[in-house]
């Protein structure tokens, strides 16, 4: 299906594409058409044939059983799949015919069947009441293999009648598989002298896929083309996190603006006001304009960026280190490699040990950057106001501190009537309003105590 669905894209691209979208082709550097062409090529066409002629997906569905290979390609697997598909039918006349021969002291209630059971063979099936011994003796060729409990109880003998079906059929089920596994696996190495034409192929089909998806998205979400330049800076009007817009009813944008001063973004606020989306949709900003996409922004002005540095106190379950270790070698990696063409994220870094270390190892990383002549890009948000508090800050015109903006008409930290503005604007801050954002999360605490304080 695969296959064929990479004959219809050619077919596309034979007819033609319209003057308008080829003109528009011209400014981009994307030959699809050439691209279809080289790719999806003869070669294509004859696997097509090789697998619709051997493979029916539909058969299997409508026999009710694991079967893909087209009736007509194998005369004795027709064979023994008609004489599967039969086989109730006709196991049911030889169960009558031997119900007819059984003396009266076998007689039971529900008729005794014999049935077909996968890798064991062809067994008589009694119902509710196993054969006695007594009457076990008397009957030389019956040979009990095994019960099984459900709704009824159900006792499985070998007879010489299913012995003659073993000899005659044998496992015609697994029979069945096997030839059709022979026949997939001669179709599979005759595809596979084909690899090379087909990973082409698919790759080609990867591509023009991306480049669908990324267009489409870009015209449902009102994206914008951004501008590429040499130059080492980033502008953005009203920039927009690509996948948290899809989720909440209203998004608010935010501008970010990095020259050649202040390029270290200090970003302080409270708990759930959205630093860490700010910081978030400001890298894929510049992801997504690096690798040809349209932007979620009013507008874009993106530098080239070598390298986006995280350290976001993401944690992977495979490594055995701790969160607060995995920030310390992604910063520690940030340190050594970022350039001014760099772009840093930093959320919270500093937050998983004692306060005091958290603030030296934080004030210590920002010193670092403010050495740079031309620091890299910088978006680092923190809850360690400590450090404009205490002077752990050099006075640096790389440094630029934001904040994201709440509205508290009381001025209170527990205050209900606060409200989150989700706008980045200059300044700082120095309460996280903890206690409300306990509240929104569904922790009603009335009081909190400590030794000799109460709030």
């Amino acid at each position: 299906m695969c296959i064929c669905s990479l004959l219809h894209i050619n077919k596309i691209f034979e007819v033609g594409i319209s003057e308008h979208l080829a003109n528009k082709l011209q400014h981009v550097n994307i030959d699809l058409v050439g691209k279809a062409n080289s790719s999806i090529t003869e070669e294509l066409d004859y696997i097509s044939d090789l697998v619709v002629g051997v493979i029916d997906v539909q058969r299997g569905k409508e026999k009710g059983y694991e079967t893909v290979v087209k009736e007509g390609l194998c005369d004795e697997l027709d064979e023994l799949r008609m004489v599967y598909e039969e086989l109730p039918d006709f196991l049911e006349q030889v169960s009558a015919n031997e119900n007819a021969s059984f003396p009266l002291s076998l007689e039971r209630r529900k008729a005794p069947v014999i049935v077909y059971v996968h890798q064991i063979g062809y067994l008589m099936c009694f119902f509710d009441e196993k054969i006695s011994d007594a009457l076990l003796v008397g009957l030389q060729d019956f040979e009990f293999a095994f019960s099984e409990e459900g709704d009824e109880r159900r006792f499985y003998y070998h007879t010489q009648k299913t012995r003659e079906l073993d000899n005659l059929l044998g496992d015609i089920y697994h029979k069945i598989l096997d030839m059709e596994r022979a026949i997939i696996r001669d179709l599979v190495c005759r595809i596979c002298q084909f690899v090379p034409q087909l990973t082409k192929a698919v790759n080609f089909a990867a591509e023009l896929d991306c480049i669908l998806s990324l267009a489409i998205v870009a015209r449902q979400n009102n994206y914008v083309r951004p501008i590429l330049t040499e130059a080492s800076i980033l502008e953005i009007q009203n920039g927009r996190h690509a996948l948290q817009e899809m989720t909440v009813d209203t998004f608010v944008p935010n501008d970010t603006k990095i020259h050649s001063a202040g390029r270290i973004n200090i970003i302080t606020g409270p708990n759930y006001s959205g630093k860490s989306i700010y910081i978030k949709q400001v890298a894929l900003v510049v992801f997504l304009a690096h690798i040809g996409s349209f932007v979620p922004a009013d507008s874009a002005i993106v530098g080239l960026t070598d390298r986006i540095f995280c350290a976001m106190g993401s944690k992977s379950m495979t490594t055995e280190q701790s969160t607060f270790m995995i920030d310390l070698h992604q910063v520690g990696t940030m340190l050594r490699h970022a350039t001014s063409r760099s772009l840093c994220l930093l959320d919270e870094f500093g937050k998983g040990t004692l306060t005091e270390d958290g603030i030296g190892l934080l004030g210590g990383t920002i010193n670092h950057f403010t050495n740079y002549d031309c620091p890299p890009k910088v978006l680092l948000s923190t809850h360690l106001t400590e450090i404009f508090t205490e002077n752990y800050l050099p006075q640096s015109e790389h440094i630029k501190c934001c904040t994201m903006s709440v509205l508290n008409p009381d001025g209170q930290t527990n205050n209900d009537d606060i409200v989150f503005l989700y706008r980045l604007v200059p300044g700082q801050a120095l309460l996280s309003f903890g206690l409300h954002c306990a509240q929104l999360a569904g922790m009603y605490i009335t009081k909190l105590y400590s030794p000799g304080k109460s709030w």
